[in-house]
């Protein structure tokens, strides 16, 4: 399914895509578009809503494409980014939002010259913007040219390729990352992203073990709460450090599972 909607352009050289990879975001999408109305084209590469994720993006004017046979983040970026048509491409997902700070910055930035930005995003969940615990300044590449950076292959936490080694700026204003309703959807997010994460390592050959999931778990802990000074963001600061931790010790003890001996399929006859 494909919609196309022609938009009045920024600057007649300087035209902007903004690139969303979307599943089941009808709760946060239209804010996010809403936050985007000043570029020249909405891409939405969806895969496989069962909400109004697809509904919503048309209402806003969006090219909306699905795409379903998931094969991790990094291909799926790639499938959308390369839907764009623009001079630029702003990638960004549907829990963020531009201020108008950084829209200036951005409209600024794509006169200067070939770049890749980064954009700092501020987080906001558990009823307040957390500004230490390791997640704050968050600096993430998402302004490029068109076809002189791409998104590499990983299944999750893909990364942002520069093989023309473009110059690398930062742009003023913040980028709002809505990250997490509440404890359910953290947990159940960091499940999805572990399981990612250990089918792309299990793929490469590399093992886990229950020491390691600890160990990693009680430094991650140790890190957003004490090391990055955590605690100053009060109570929801203590309750990041705890999730992060568990969702560490998910990633290891999920690779230990994938890669286990694991001759026995069956449980013994008699238990």
């Amino acid at each position: 399914m494909t919609v196309s909607v022609s938009r009045t352009a920024t600057h007649p050289k300087h035209t902007i895509s903004a690139v969303l990879i979307v599943k089941n975001e009808e709760r946060k999408l239209a804010a996010c578009l809403e936050s985007l109305r000043w570029v020249d084209e909405i891409i939405v590469l969806d895969g496989g809503s069962d909400d109004r994720s697809r509904e919503i993006a048309q209402a806003a004017g969006a090219r909306v494409e699905v795409r379903t046979d998931w094969n991790g983040f990094g291909v799926q970026r790639g499938r959308a980014e390369a839907l764009a048509t623009s001079d630029w491409i702003l990638a960004i997902d549907a829990d963020e939002r531009v201020t108008p700070e950084l829209q200036a910055s951005i409209l600024h930035a794509v006169t200067q010259g070939p770049a890749v930005y980064e954009l700092n995003r501020l987080c906001w969940c558990f009823g307040r913007y957390i500004r230490r615990s390791a997640m704050h300044p968050d600096w993430v590449p998402r302004l490029y040219p068109r076809g002189q950076a791409h998104y590499d292959a990983t299944r999750v936490h893909e990364r942002l390729r520069n093989p023309n080694r473009l110059p690398e700026r930062r742009l003023d204003g913040m980028l709002l990352h809505l990250v997490y309703d509440d404890v359910t959807h953290q947990v159940h997010k960091a499940a999805h992203y572990a399981k990612e994460w250990a089918q792309e390592r299990a793929e490469r050959g590399q093992r886990g073990s229950l020491f390691s999931a600890v160990t990693h778990s009680m430094f991650c802990f140790v890190r957003m709460y004490l090391l990055r000074r955590g605690f100053l963001d009060g109570r929801a600061g203590f309750l990041l450090a705890v999730l992060m931790s568990h969702a560490t010790f998910a990633k290891y003890a999920q690779l230990w599972a994938m890669t286990r001996d694991t001759q026995r399929k069956e449980p013994p006859e008699h238990g």
